[in-house]
């Protein structure tokens, strides 16, 4: 369905028909540019920015099996206290309502708790918001209970806040206990302290799951392999890159979250080593700040990553956008979006790209800086796929050492750890010892040189 501009001459909508399970109607209150402000763009620019964000939060709304009746611009002056938008848009939109027969408003934004109450109770219907209706859709999709606890943790933080509303089980007093007990505690407060105990027993739980994470690394680094991560915007192909990458069969839809869960696989580059590919959720706008916080273990595999491949969907009209997004998140978890020793740079989704438009799209690509190359590849096609593999070895080259080295084919003990400690580019026998060149992290370089008596490697 087309956004339309819902700016009190829009036009009216078609009666909808019969009343439907779980119809949505989508209201995006954006704040104007004011003319004549230093910020101030074209009204066609504008618009085009808004429907695109409008899009996005229907596409949101689809991600959780709602029926979009309507998606609605509501362009806004200023931010009102009581209700976020202005009195006569708010009985707009309560015509609107009757009109589509819809059981649910989703604004796309981050209401506070008193506009979310005043709007419920001026719309008769039930309001969520933008943060809301992200941990809907995380709830849907946690899988693991390592997910689980993390949705279950944000949404609970987000609630505690919320419990302002009108229902009438809130306002009730409990009595205390026995003769001691005084007026008791209202029902809000009961529940407000019933959600922070569970909040306590949650951040509890998910300690000891950071904690095994944290063994499961420390595992991890004990052998040759080093950690890829891949990050972008929801929807921007990394599911499917990450199936093309490892030959997995990860969920990849085209759908908004479609992937939640963190997934590791191992990924076999061209020269025979080997690393740990990890699919992690996908960012969007405005993602809520307590979300990154939530997901901050989920996350940590980010952190710890040798190289991290920011996937973009490069056909995508608001791929700039975008990108600034996925770099904030990143910045917020501290990782430095520039850091272009680290970071790859992926333009997915070419195919969608005729002829002519895909020798443009290497064109841009050729004239960006050495130093912060994209490379366009279609996860569908595995079109680039063979180069992106070739600049991950050539990351992962760069922050390890290669090393010559010759020993007797009898030390089966030595032969095996330099097979489990570092990656073997070549071995040879000759004159019963192994000639071999290795190629080891700095943390085992030292160890490598003195047992072995290694030393760097001269390419012939």
């Amino acid at each position: 369905m087309e956004p339309r501009n819902f700016d009190g001459d829009a036009d009216r909508p078609r009666s909808a028909g019969a009343k439907q399970t779980g119809r949505v109607l989508v209201i995006g209150p954006y704040l104007r540019v004011r003319a004549g402000s230093a910020d101030a763009q074209s009204e066609t620019h504008v618009l085009r920015d808004a429907e695109a964000r409008l899009d996005e939060a229907a596409g949101l709304a689809r991600a959780i099996d709602l029926v979009v009746a309507d998606a609605i611009i509501a362009p806004i002056s200023q931010i009102r206290p009581a209700t976020y938008i202005g009195k006569g848009k708010v009985e707009e939109i309560a015509g609107l309502i009757k009109t589509l027969e819809v059981e649910l408003v989703v604004m796309d934004c981050a209401l506070a708790p008193i506009q979310q109450r005043n709007l419920e109770k001026e719309l008769h219907a039930k309001v969520l918001d933008r943060t809301g209706l992200i941990l809907e859709i995380f709830g849907r999709r946690a899988k693991t209970r390592e997910g689980s606890l993390q949705v279950e943790l944000a949404h609970l933080n987000y609630q505690r806040s919320r419990l302002v509303r009108s229902w009438t089980h809130l306002e009730r007093q409990r009595g205390g206990f026995g003769f001691m007990g005084g007026p008791g505690e209202t029902q809000i407060e009961a529940d407000r302290r019933l959600i922070q105990e569970r909040i306590s027993k949650l951040e509890g739980e998910l300690k000891k799951v950071q904690a095994t994470r944290r063994l499961h690394r420390a595992g991890r680094q004990r052998v040759p392999y080093r950690v890829v991560a891949l990050v972008g915007y929801t929807n921007a192909g990394k599911s499917t890159l990450f199936n093309r990458l490892t030959r997995a069969d990860v969920q990849a839809a085209d759908m908004l979250f479609a992937t939640l869960d963190p997934t590791l696989r191992a990924l076999n580059l061209p020269h025979g080593g080997k690393a740990m590919l990890s699919d992690t959720v996908g960012f969007i706008s405005n993602l809520p700040t307590q979300l990154v916080a939530a997901f901050r273990a989920t996350l940590e595999e980010v952190l710890e990553a040798d190289v991290i491949l920011h996937v973009r969907d490069i056909s995508h009209e608001d791929a700039e956008a975008q990108q600034s997004d996925v770099d904030a998140v990143l910045r917020q978890l501290g990782i430095n979006p520039d850091d272009s020793g680290r970071i790859i740079e992926v333009w997915n989704k070419i195919d969608r790209y005729d002829a002519e438009q895909r020798e443009e799209l290497l064109n841009i690509a050729a004239r960006r800086p050495v130093d912060h190359p994209a490379m366009l590849v279609s996860a569908v096609t595995g079109e680039g796929v063979d180069a992106l593999l070739a600049a991950i070895e050539e990351r992962l080259a760069a922050k390890r050492t290669t090393l010559d080295l010759s020993i007797d084919a009898a030390d089966g003990a030595g032969i095996s750890w330099l097979h489990r400690n570092a990656e073997v580019l070549a071995k040879e026998l000759h004159d019963g010892r192994f000639d071999m060149t290795v190629r080891v992290d700095e943390t085992k370089r030292d160890i490598v040189v003195s047992r072995f008596d290694a030393v760097p490697h001269h390419a012939a």
